[in-house]
This record gives structure tokens, sequence and C-alpha cells, in this order.
């Protein structure tokens, strides 16, 4: 017999009863976990949909991944760049960094990225998000270049 059958001998008539052990239901059996990276990603691109959204990161990190992106093999854009997540078993924490368009309402979009955030992180982890700390870094004035830098490689 396996782990999860016990076979006992019944009292009358010397017959076998197979007792199942770790009954419910079999998507209710295991354990799930969630790296901080999956998280990162799905509040990086939450974020990136609200209007008024520029960019994440802080400067320095839009910097080094516009490089790391222009470079052959370097890999695609980064969705987490601006984003840390701490996820425990049940609950997240999300601290996101980001650049907002001149002229909107630093309050009313930091609202709705944390609204978005909050939405589908849940929705997608079924993790319970207990925070998301907005850290605005810069403002994207209209007749601004965006700070990539130039390609060098020809």
């Amino acid at each position: 017999m396996t782990d999860t059958a016990e076979t006992t001998a019944e009292a009358t008539g010397g017959k076998t009863s197979v007792t199942k052990r770790g009954g419910g239901s079999p998507g209710t059996r295991g354990r799930t976990t969630i790296a901080d990276g999956v998280v990162e990603k799905i509040a990086g691109l939450a974020a990136r949909d609200v209007i008024g959204v520029h960019t994440m990161g802080s400067g320095l990190s839009r910097t080094f991944g516009a490089v790391r992106d222009r470079v052959p093999g370097g890999g695609t854009k980064s969705v987490s760049r601006g984003v840390k997540a701490e996820v425990g078993e049940v609950q997240t924490a999300l601290d996101l960094e980001i650049v907002v368009e001149y002229g909107v309402s630093i309050a009313d979009v930091a609202r709705d990225v944390r609204e978005n955030v909050v939405a589908a992180v849940e929705r997608m982890t079924g993790l319970e998000v207990v925070e998301v700390n907005i850290a605005v870094s810069d403002v994207k004035l209209p007749d601004e270049e965006d700070e990539e830098p130039e390609s060098r490689l020809q």
C-alpha cells in the first residue's frame, strides 16, 4: 500500500477496507509559492497602464536599462524596473518608483496606480496586497527628450 492508504482488517468476516488519507479536493492539496519577480512584473505592467505614468524607475536604473536593452542579447525591456516586492505566504507589499507626465495630478495618478496594481496582483496571485508605496522620482516635461543614451554601435 502507499502512504495515502491504510489497510485494516475488519473483525467480521476478515474483509479488508481501505481508508484514504489527505482528503479534500485535488485543487487544495499542496502549496503554491510565488516568486518576488512574478509579483514585480505584474505590478510593473499594471502601473504602466495608468494614464499619467511616463515610465518606471529612477534616472540611473532607466539609463542602465536602456543600455542593456540596446546590447544584442541583452534581453527584453524589464517590466519590473522601478518595482520592489516583498512576498510572504499570503500577503505582499510593494514599492514603486514612477515618473509622471507634466500637468497631471500626482495624487490622482498615485491613487490610480495603487488601485490598478492591487487589483491586478490580487486577481492574478490570490495574495493580499497590504501596501503599495509610491515614490515619484521625476516629472516628464513636454519638451524634454527621453533619457536614453545615443547608440554608439554601428
